[in-house]
């Protein structure tokens, strides 16, 4: 027998070891050595128990994900069903005990859930996320999770798709016990006594549901709250149908409806969304021209440099990772502010149960505040976090290319600015590159790598090690202005401000395009990173010389800022605020009439919310286009990772390369051709991209942009 599968005999005990390592995942192979193993095990008329277990990080990690891509009469290879495997399990007449550690996911779970006993560890999670690619399980997870842990508790853990660990898997009935000490010698302990019980075998096909009382209310309040979701809709009105016949139905015929169920879900295009953003997520981490073999450089200490917002959070994410954080901040008062808050957040995250009080407690003990700059003279990575301006930031960098040892990697977390710039201030440009971290940086988790012009090669391999360790998505772009995601923002947000001086509203424009799904409005969001943020950069620019020769471009937030609306945290931007309330002002629609009207602007009462989408959405998309034909992204997945992550782009739309897609070539280069010849387009902001106008794709009309 090949690799993925070890077995051996304990005593009358046959223990089936999955050796597919890191994830033991489910692949074809795997399942059809799986077969073999446990048909042998059942033949032999001395073996009276199985164990199974996984070798390595885990018990099971599921499916091979790349397996849901393949035609539908091809989804399930009838020589190796992962539910024959399970109707196996479960009908062997000696006990079946899964021994589970570090994680059991999906048909993972699923394989755990056919067993007659199941163990843990304490640290294993366990669950059952199919929901989050857009599907629900299709191995049994339905109508066998709800016959151990009842209705109630199958739900929440089907349709939020979370774990639970094994302390609360033990409560509610997903494991028998959990272990301490050796798990295959205490789940042998435990299978020997099962065996010497000489107890009915303990099917969990057939135990009865709990909680089917309370069965009609909790499928009512299912539903409402079902209706609320987006990305994820269609799979938990799936899974709340399943439930349903596990309680009504034979469980064959259960089975049977569960398959039915994956089928149709995973045939939607809100589940290839969803799993393009897996897989784009997997691809973003590969870089091209880094050359295999390419050895990262060792990273054990870090040193950020400001105790700003920005600077506290990058520290933050370092620290829960495990991470020492050297924290520069010249001025001491700032530099206890800093640690206050930092400090303030663990305690918070401990009393909210989000963390132990004792994890908190260590990873506040991570943090060192300095305020001298050549106290991080040994970190091994260094990254600046100060104010975004060109200048303060040249001259950072060159004291830091003098100040960190030779083999540190220096880092900028510049949102805008030119990378290359201040590499060559370090003197060090090949240890150089760009960490653009999105605020709160200790949550988003979007990561942009900038590669310089000359950032070595294993300065990149380390920056996308880093960001994995820090559970980041990291995602390598090339240096532009805005590198991909705030470069694609500034068309979104000129069309934001264009529309707002033709007479649409703040909320107008907010409702419209999170009708269409994303995250947040843009004018909210505007408001909550600062409009002063925002007007700086485009005031910048323009200093620069980078904007277009148009007296109407991005006036408004400069208006705003001017007026000192700049935002939520001012209680006062393009909304009012109570708290995090916002409300509509009439003050700042004042202020955007005033430019209307200086500028021979007349309102507009036709502004339709479909108007509103495409005049925001087709120019980002467009954009996302020059972005790849020019190199700054290494392919159109990497843009979509960018604004699904970063940006809070409908997540059920796969992002706006793969909703392009979606919606076909034809149809942007048409509405990019109408808004042009409409609005006259003196200054080309309506030029379809080169790949996007030699497309020879053809519409699918079944998808026009718009409001869904």
């Amino acid at each position: 027998m090949s690799s993925l599968i070890r077995t051996e005999r304990r005593g009358n005990v046959a223990l089936i070891v999955m050796s597919n390592e890191p994830l033991n995942v489910l692949s074809a192979q795997m399942r059809m050595e799986l077969l073999e193993a446990f048909a042998g095990a059942r033949n032999d008329s001395e073996i009276k128990g199985i164990l199974i277990a996984g070798q390595g990080r885990c018990f099971c990690a599921g499916a091979d994900i790349s397996e849901f891509l393949q035609p539908d009469d091809q989804l399930f290879s009838a020589d190796c069903d992962p539910r024959a495997i399970a109707t196996l399990l479960e009908e062997a007449d000696v006990p079946v005990l899964a021994a589970i550690h570090g994680s059991a996911l999906g048909g993972g779970l699923e394989l755990a859930l056919a067993c007659h006993h199941r163990v843990a560890t304490a640290g294993a999670e366990l669950g059952l996320p199919e929901i989050s690619l857009g599907v629900l399980p299709g191995n049994g997870g339905t109508q066998r999770l709800p016959r151990l842990v009842g209705l109630e508790q199958a739900y929440q853990m089907l349709v939020s798709g979370r774990s639970v660990d094994a302390d609360r898997a033990h409560q509610i009935g997903l494991v028998d016990a959990v272990i301490d000490g050796d798990l295959i010698e205490g789940a042998l302990e435990y299978l020997e006594t099962r065996i010497a019980c000489d107890e009915p075998i303990r099917k969990t096909r057939e135990r009865q549901i709990a909680g089917i009382e309370d069965a009609a209310s909790l499928f009512a309040r299912a539903r409402k709250e079902v209706a609320t979701l987006r990305a994820k809709a269609t799979a938990a009105a799936a899974i709340i149908g399943c439930l349903e016949s596990a309680l009504e139905r034979p469980f064959e015929d259960g089975i049977d409806f569960e398959r039915q169920q994956f089928v149709a879900c995973n045939a939607t295009l809100e589940a290839k969304a969803l799993q393009h953003g897996f897989f784009a997520r997997r691809q973003a981490t590969k870089i091209p021209q880094i050359a295999p073999g390419t050895v990262s450089r060792k990273v054990a200490s870090v040193g950020v440099v400001g105790g700003g917002t920005m600077g506290r959070g990058i520290a933050m994410a370092f620290m829960n990772a495990g991470f020492p954080v050297l924290l520069v901040e010249a001025n001491a008062d700032r530099g206890h502010l800093a640690i206050e808050t930092i400090r303030d957040q663990y305690r918070h995250a401990a009393a909210s149960g989000r963390m132990t009080s004792d994890e908190a407690t260590s990873r506040a003990a991570l943090l060192t505040v300095v305020h001298a700059l050549d106290a991080i003279r040994d970190c091994d990575l260094v990254i600046e976090a100060v104010f975004e301006d060109l200048a303060v930031k040249k001259d950072l960098c060159e004291a830091l290319g003098k100040v960190c040892k030779p083999d540190a990697i220096i880092a900028t977390n510049t949102s805008t600015l030119n990378v290359d710039a201040l590499a060559r201030a370090s003197g060090r440009p090949s240890d150089f590159v760009g960490l653009h971290f999105f605020s709160p940086a200790n949550v988003m988790r979007l990561l942009e790598i900038v590669r310089g012009e000359h950032t070595a090669d294993d300065v990149l391999a380390t920056a996308v090690s880093i960001a994995r360790k820090l559970r980041k998505d990291p995602v390598v772009c090339g240096v532009c202005y805005g590198f991909i995601g705030n470069r694609m923002l500034e068309p979104y947000l000129r069309e934001v401000e264009f529309l707002l001086l033709e007479g649409a509203t703040p909320r107008q424009i907010d409702s419209a395009l999170e009708a269409f799904g994303m995250a947040m409005g843009p004018c909210r969001m505007m408001d909550l990173a600062g409009v002063d943020v925002v007007a700086k950069v485009v005031i910048e620019r323009d200093k620069e010389g980078h904007l277009p020769a148009d007296s109407r471009y991005r006036i408004v937030s400069r208006a705003m800022f001017d007026a000192g609306r700049h935002g939520q945290k001012a209680s006062k931007g393009f909304y009012a605020y109570e708290g995090r309330r916002a409300l509509d002002d009439e003050d700042a629609i004042r202020i955007i009439q005033k430019l209307a009207a200086e500028h021979a602007l007349h309102a507009r009462s036709d502004i339709s919310a479909n108007e509103i989408v495409e005049r925001c959405i087709v120019p980002l998309i467009n954009e996302g286009f020059k972005i790849v034909e020019e190199g700054i992204a290494y392919r159109q997945s990497d843009v979509d990772v960018v604004w699904l992550a970063g940006y809070g782009f409908p997540a059920e739309l796969g992002g706006p390369m793969f909703y392009a897609g979606s919606v076909g070539a034809d149809r942007l280069r048409e509405r990019i051709d109408y808004y042009g010849k409409a609005s006259g387009d003196a200054h080309g902001y309506w030029v379809p991209a080169v790949s996007l106008a030699a497309s020879k794709e053809a519409l699918p009309a079944s998808n026009p942009i718009g409001v869904n």
